[in-house]
C-alpha cells in the first residue's frame, strides 16, 4: 500500500513504484491541466496547480493509488489573445495522453483516471479515453464531466458560507477560493477584479476568444474568494472522485 506522504509518483525511484505495484497500488491518477491567461490577479499555471493538488488528494484518500505529473500544456486557443498562454493542439494533447496511459499500463496500473482541470481539455479527454479503453488492459477512467466538476465548485463555495454562483467558472470566485487555499502567496490580492458576470455564451467564448468575453480574463468577482471556501471545492471534488473512482473499479 502506498503511504499517503508518498503518493506522488515523480518523487519516487523506479523501484519504489515497483515494490508499489507488487503491494497492490495499481491507480494511477492523471490529471491534464493548462498554461494560460486566470486574469491579473491568477498564475498561468492555475488549472495545474488545481491538478496537482486534486490528484494528490484523490490518491491519499484511495490510499492506493499514485498521483502522476499534472500533463501541461492543454487547448487553450480561446485565451490566445492574453500573452503567457500556451496551447497545444487537441491531436497533441491526445497523443500526449496516449503516451502517458501505454506507459502506465506497460508497467502494470489497471485503473488510470484522467482528471481535467481545464475546460478546454475536457473533449479531447472524452474523445481519446473510449479508445484507450479498447487499446489497453488497464480500466480508463474519465472523470470528465465539465457541468458536475463546474456545479461541485459552486456547492464548494456556498458550503463555505460564500453565496455566489458562477454559471461558467474561469478565474473568478472559485478558482482563486482554490489557490488561495493550496498556494495562497501566488494570488496577487492587490490586483483583484471584478470581470464578467450573468449568462456566458460557452459557445462564443469558444469561438471568438476569451477577449471577445471579458477584458481583463476573468469571469466572475474574484474579490468573493476566501481559502476556507477553495478548501471546501477541493473537498466537494475529492469525494465525489472518490466515489466515482471507487464505483469503477469495484465494477470491473
Amino acid at each position: 500500500m502506498t503511504r499517503t506522504s508518498d503518493v506522488l509518483l515523480e518523487n519516487r525511484t523506479w523501484t519504489d513504484v515497483e515494490d508499489a505495484l507488487e503491494a497492490g497500488t495499481r491507480t494511477a491518477i492523471i490529471a491534464v491541466g493548462s498554461v494560460e491567461q486566470h486574469g491579473p490577479h491568477l498564475p498561468l499555471i492555475m488549472d495545474t496547480l488545481a491538478g496537482d493538488e486534486l490528484s494528490r488528494r484523490i490518491a491519499e484518500k484511495l490510499g492506493d493509488a499514485f498521483a502522476t505529473p499534472t500533463i501541461r500544456p492543454g487547448c487553450s486557443g480561446h485565451h490566445m489573445e492574453f500573452p503567457g498562454t500556451i496551447t497545444v493542439p487537441p491531436e497533441t494533447l491526445m497523443e500526449l495522453i496516449r503516451s502517458y496511459c501505454r506507459s502506465l499500463d506497460t508497467h502494470g496500473f489497471e485503473h488510470l483516471v484522467l482528471v481535467p482541470t481545464h475546460g478546454g481539455n475536457f473533449a479531447p479527454v472524452n474523445t481519446v479515453a473510449p479508445e484507450l479503453a479498447r487499446e489497453l488492459d488497464a480500466n480508463v477512467v474519465a472523470l470528465a464531466e465539465l457541468d458536475t466538476m463546474m456545479e461541485l465548485m459552486n456547492e464548494g463555495l456556498r458550503e463555505a458560507g460564500v453565496e455566489y454562483e458562477e454559471p461558467v467558472i474561469h478565474a473568478g470566485a472559485a478558482e482563486t477560493a482554490m489557490v488561495l487555499a493550496a498556494a495562497e502567496e501566488l494570488v496577487r490580492t492587490d490586483r483583484l477584479e471584478l470581470g464578467r458576470e450573468g449568462d456566458i455564451s460557452v459557445s462564443r467564448l469558444l469561438s471568438d476568444g476569451f477577449a471577445a468575453i471579458t477584458e481583463n480574463g476573468v469571469l466572475g468577482d474574484p474579490r468573493e474568494a476566501t481559502s476556507e471556501a477553495g478548501e471546501a471545492i477541493f473537498s466537494k471534488l475529492t469525494d465525489a472522485y472518490v466515489d466515482r473512482i471507487e464505483a469503477e473499479r469495484d465494477a470491473v
